[in-house]
């Protein structure tokens, strides 16, 4: 059971990093400073770290990995809000429907 969960675990952190690569790029397409670095080979990406600059000192730091999954947002080099887990995806879902939508600016759709 647990070789099981540790295998869907890996599963979703590889889904999770596809979609991080292409938040960076829908983002960089819209203006936007936004990088993802993937640890690991390209085949077996085990983590990644995606930033973005929304403008107005808005950053968001989105973080995957064997370890954990955690949301960070800060304004100005303070942190405003830190999300780990299920909360963390769904911050970063957020930001991606906003994105996909395009009918509301990114920046609002984080809480700016």
């Amino acid at each position: 059971m647990f070789a099981r969960l540790a295998e869907h675990y890996r599963s979703v952190v590889e889904d999770l990093v596809m979609s991080l690569r292409a938040l960076a790029d829908g983002l960089q397409q819209q203006g936007f400073a936004a990088t993802c670095y993937v640890c690991g080979d390209d085949r077996d990406g085990h983590g990644a770290s995606f930033v973005a600059d929304l403008g107005d000192g808005h950053m968001v730091r989105f973080l995957v990995s064997d370890y954990g999954i955690s949301w960070v947002e800060s304004r100005n080099g303070h942190e405003l809000v830190k999300f780990e887990g299920a909360e963390a995806i769904q911050e970063l879902e957020r930001v991606a429907a906003a994105l996909h939508s395009q009918t509301a600016p990114v920046a609002s759709a984080v809480g700016a």
